[in-house]
């Protein structure tokens, strides 16, 4: 430390600088002002809790008024494709109308004969099962103007590919005295 002096109180106003402003002390009609909206803000608090209360006593907590909210119920239609939306459901939800509408997509004798029956939407393929090889050939060499039909109805993608598959065989019947190993009656005959 230098020795000019002693060292200035800080309790004591500097004389070369200026005083600190106080803000004015409310009085009168300010005063009043302040009074009634801490007044106000109590009894709003007071009748809020006064009113939940009651709600509570009724057994609903809070309930819908006159004017809408979210907690008003909703049409069937909006609450499904709000869901759809939310889930990320878009792309099957399509495929599924697709589906629907197959009879439209590749005419009513093809509908006839050849049934989608699902879609893959990893690998993006559908399948469609046909009631005859003869059919199944038929949609084979229909299968690039389908994917294009579809990708044009459902977006860009959606269809890589139509897996056409022909007639199942008959349902295998297994009885109580089955071979162990057996593939059926099949493996009898050569």
């Amino acid at each position: 430390m230098s020795g000019d002096g002693p060292a200035p109180d800080p309790r004591k106003p500097d004389p070369g600088k200026a005083a600190p402003r106080k803000a004015p002390e409310p009085s009168g009609v300010d005063l009043a002002r302040v009074a009634l909206r801490a007044a106000r803000e109590a009894a709003r608090a007071r009748g809020d809790a006064a009113q939940q209360k009651r709600q509570a006593r009724r057994g609903g907590g809070l309930r819908s008024g006159a004017r809408a909210d979210g907690r008003d119920p909703m049409a069937l239609g909006s609450a499904i494709n709000r869901l759809i939306t939310e889930r990320g459901w878009e792309a099957p939800a399509a495929v599924g109308g697709v589906m629907g509408r197959w009879p439209e997509i590749v005419g009513e004798d093809v509908a006839k004969h050849c049934v989608p029956e699902k879609y893959d939407e990893d690998e993006r393929i559908l399948t469609v099962r046909c009631d005859s090889t003869a059919w199944a050939t038929n949609l084979r060499l229909l299968a690039p103007q389908l994917v294009a039909r579809l990708n044009q109805d459902l977006g860009h993608g959606r269809v890589a590919l139509i897996k056409v598959q022909g007639p199942g065989g008959p349902a295998r019947r297994y009885g109580p005295l089955r071979a162990p190993g057996s593939t059926g009656p099949g493996d009898t005959y050569g």
